[in-house]
């Protein structure tokens, strides 16, 4: 039998155990993949191949722990963000596509012509200020969260992308106030607790839940953020605060900001047109 039938097979037995169907052919071949030992060239010229003789055990192993539900990036170790590749466990989040959003505007927001400091609070696999610091070469960051264990992540990340030196991890819930920065960007908590029941499997069981749950609304840390901010920022810059949101959170979000003196700048959609990242700027700026 190919490669290509045992992943066809492996395919609808995901299915079959309660892995979305849109999830099951791709983790069917990432799985294979990561067995083999390939990458995207050498799976699509060898798919057609018969695997090697150690290939059916590990593949099955694999396999069976994807059908309890572990997330795929958990189970190789790794996910792609912002075309890195960063280290994955059940300390951190396995970085989204829709957090992206949050280095474009970040990037949007940055003057390249002089230095910068950004702070990245809830850094979690350090995934957003890790991408910032490819980008910005004279950017300096502090990357800070509550979790020890993720920190470590991070800070592994940092080294395997060579960022180390200009990213300072910090073990703390939120920023000091008293911090001089350009530009804070944060992936906070927003879930509300109450939602919990109703997350994929792979999400409640598997990922941290101080990364994932706001307080009974979701908005905890919003309100933390936009009240202690305020004075962070090093004269002369515009004090952007960047902020990924759940997906119905928007309008709430904003309300908050204002409450506590922000102004709204503008919004970030992800691919099905939902706004899900919100620049704000200091309203003493």
């Amino acid at each position: 039998m190919t490669i290509a039938a045992l992943v066809a097979q492996a395919r609808e037995r995901l299915i079959a155990g309660g892995v979305p169907p849109d999830e099951a052919p791709g983790d069917a071949e990432v799985l294979a993949r990561h067995a083999l030992g390939w990458d995207l060239t050498q799976y699509a010229t060898g798919r057609r191949d018969t695997p090697p003789a150690d290939f059916l055990a590990q593949y099955e192993s694999l396999i069976a722990r994807r059908l309890t539900r572990e997330p795929v990036s958990q189970i190789v170790g790794h996910r792609e963000f912002w075309g890195l590749d960063f280290e994955v466990t059940r300390d951190v989040l396995t970085p989204r596509p829709e957090t992206e959003l949050v280095v474009q505007a970040a990037l949007d927001a940055s003057p390249r012509d002089r230095p910068l400091v950004i702070v990245d609070v809830g850094t979690g696999s350090g995934c957003i200020a890790i991408a910032l610091a490819a980008e910005l070469p004279r950017a300096r960051l502090i990357a800070s969260d509550v979790s020890a264990a993720a920190l470590a992540v991070a800070r592994r990340n940092a080294a395997r992308h060579g960022v180390s030196q200009r990213i300072a991890f910090l073990h703390s819930r939120l920023l000091n106030p008293e911090t001089d920065v350009d530009l804070i960007v944060s992936n906070p908590p927003y879930i509300p607790a109450g939602d919990a029941a109703s997350l994929a499997p792979e999400v409640r069981e598997h990922e941290p839940h101080v990364a994932l749950f706001g307080g009974t609304d979701g908005l905890d840390a919003y309100r933390a953020l936009f009240t202690t901010n305020q004075s962070s920022f090093c004269a002369g810059t515009d004090g952007r605060l960047i902020v990924e949101v759940g997906y119905d959170q928007a309008a709430r979000v904003r309300a908050i900001a204002e409450q506590r003196s922000w102004t709204f700048v503008r919004g970030y959609r992800d691919l099905q047109e939902v706004e899900r990242v919100l620049v704000f700027k200091a309203k003493n700026r």
